[in-house]
């Protein structure tokens, strides 16, 4: 617990196939919890390759090595006692269960964003789909690299079903009594 900031330290990690909604509902998350006065942080993939990982490719030893570091990067974050919300594929339940191992499982909670492959095409805004299927990319998960789903998330949305709204708020039913620090009783 953080004493200070009244709330339960966690890291809450958003998983799922490229444009699956998971930065869409990070984002959304942070603002339903920071309006509830929750001190919050988010990690995301593409600002962290742009910067911190931006040395990192795609082969598969790259991407342990970004998940690693954003694993380390989140611990330090809740050492601080703040909340830290993470959006990366994290494609392979290795390289998830290794970010849980460093993070502390008391500490992890697994987000599915769940959204079939085909939809996630279709919303695919940058068109990397269309490039990895082209061969112009490789290494894109979904398409020439592997994605294993969660098979037990703490969290799944499906955002090919449900909005944004109403994936925030099945989100907040499991996430505000893992985070919230109950009142001292005065005598």
């Amino acid at each position: 617990m953080s004493p200070n900031l009244k709330q339960q330290p966690k890291v809450i990690w958003f998983t799922g196939r490229p444009s699956a909604g998971k930065t869409t509902l990070a984002l959304a998350l942070y603002e339903a919890l920071s309006d509830r006065g929750f001190v919050c942080r988010i990690l995301d993939g593409d600002v962290l390759r742009d910067g911190l990982n931006s040395d990192l490719g795609f082969a598969p030893a790259d991407r342990i090595e970004n998940i690693r570091r954003v694993a380390e990067v989140s611990k330090l974050f809740i050492e601080t006692g703040l909340i830290c919300i993470n959006s990366f594929i994290s494609p392979t339940a290795k390289i998830r269960a290794m970010a849980q191992q460093i993070i502390g499982s008391e500490n992890f909670i697994e987000v599915f964003v769940n959204a079939p492959a085909s939809v996630c095409e279709k919303r695919d805004v940058k068109g990397m789909y269309k490039k990895a299927r082209a061969g112009l990319i490789t290494d894109f998960t979904g398409v020439s690299a592997p994605f294993d789903a969660p098979l037990n998330p703490d969290i799944e949305l499906k955002t090919d079903l449900f909005t944004v709204e109403a994936c925030i708020a099945k989100a907040l039913d499991t996430i505000l009594p893992l985070i919230s620090v109950a009142p001292a009783i005065r005598h």
